[in-house]
């Protein structure tokens, strides 16, 4: 009887055994979870670095030839491993830094603790050993360890990590500094610019205060190849205290020059906003429904949709003040109209070189930033 003929009652024992399969592949892989700790244990008792490089090209060499064997596509085996392996990291890193235990039960208070990366601080801090604490006008306070004004909060933590909008920070960095806490103090704003007065003045009264611009967002779960920027403002203790709390993470942390933090971001964050920002306002207005791409959309455009989905549906507020508080954001929104203004005049004039020379012109610049990012230890 073929398979035609047997009708439903094959499907359901095909699908039996599918079932049977899948729960084995969900077993299987937690079981590799928990050979991951082990070896998580051992690489930390070794003092050996998380992530090895060349072991995860074995695996994956590995996986693909013995894909082939078994008549399975290597590009799908290869890409069920590499989410593995990236969850075997995650666990390995938030493990790591559970056994250090920097926090040692200490307090540390999240000013803005009820916004998205207040949360993530705080859930980072929590894993850290601290009793992670968060104020927020928009929680609800019990005065335990949640509170809706920061000064109803022990002040007497070991760190303070301050997660508002610049302009609010750099009055909590203000009265911080008045009230002289004893803790680590640090902010994360994406901005710079309105907060050099206050952290310098702070540093200067004996506060323990520096700045990080953690170069990623809340819903990041591993590190590895994440950037944390640290900036110095007049206490090199509190540098190296910060920079210790990401010592048994794989984010990379970089120190850079406090006024120099601006002008970096207009292109990274401004640039870059400002671009997806054009990009979903320049649909919005085409007239073109947004059904009718859907239907039609290439590899490249549905690439940056993404992108400018993410964009979309973060704070206005935020993104405004990103572009309105940084003294170097017009110049960068000159240049993005600037060149979309040489484009349109390369293809209006019939100008094919110049349009190539663009292109070309890009390409150079873009290998170079390929070939600067391969170069650093985390790309080995």
């Amino acid at each position: 009887m073929t398979t035609r003929e047997q009708g439903p009652d094959a499907l359901r024992a095909l699908r039996a055994q599918l079932d049977e399969v899948d729960t084995r592949l969900v077993e299987l892989a937690a079981r590799r979870q928990q050979l991951v700790s082990e070896i998580g244990r051992c690489k930390q008792v070794d003092g050996r670095q998380l992530r090895d490089f060349r072991r995860e090209r074995e695996v994956i060499d590995r996986i693909r030839v013995h894909a082939g064997r078994v008549a399975l596509d290597p590009v799908v085996a290869e890409d069920l491993f590499k989410r593995l392996i990236e969850a075997s990291l995650t666990r390995q890193e938030q493990e790591r830094i559970r056994l250090a235990g920097r926090g040692e039960g200490r307090h540390a208070l999240v000013i803005g603790g009820g916004g998205r990366m207040g949360r993530w601080l705080a859930g980072f801090l929590d894993t850290q050993g601290y009793h992670a604490m968060v104020a927020d006008p928009a929680i609800d306070d019990n005065g335990r360890d949640m509170f809706r004004d920061w000064r109803s909060a022990p002040l007497d933590a070991g760190v303070i990590a301050i997660a508002a909008p610049p302009a609010q920070t750099a009055r909590v960095i203000d009265e911080l500094a008045k009230r002289r806490v004893p803790g680590l103090v640090f902010d994360i704003a994406s901005l710079k610019t309105p907060l050099i007065d206050s952290l310098q003045q702070a540093a200067a009264a004996g506060l323990r205060v520096c700045s990080l611009h953690p170069m990623f967002g809340p819903d990041t779960r591993l590190l590895s190849d994440q950037h944390v920027l640290v900036m110095d403002v007049g206490c090199g203790e509190a540098v190296d205290e910060a920079t210790a709390l990401f010592a048994d993470t794989m984010a990379q942390v970089v120190r850079i020059d406090l006024d120099e933090h601006d002008r970096l971001m207009a292109p990274v964050l401004g640039l870059s906003h400002a671009l997806n920002i054009a990009f979903f306002t320049a649909l919005a207005n085409s007239g073109i429904d947004s059904g009718d791409l859907a239907a039609v959309s290439s590899t490249t455009f549905r690439r940056q949709l993404e992108v400018a989905l993410d964009v979309a549906g973060e704070s206005p507020a935020l993104y405004y003040e990103i572009q309105r508080l940084n003294r170097h954001g017009a110049a960068i929104r000159a240049a993005l109209g600037e060149a979309i203004q040489a484009l349109s005049d390369c293809v209006d004039r019939d100008d094919a070189d110049g349009f190539a020379g663009l292109m070309r012109a890009g390409r150079r610049y873009l290998d170079r930033l390929g070939a600067t990012r391969s170069a650093r230890p985390d790309s080995a």
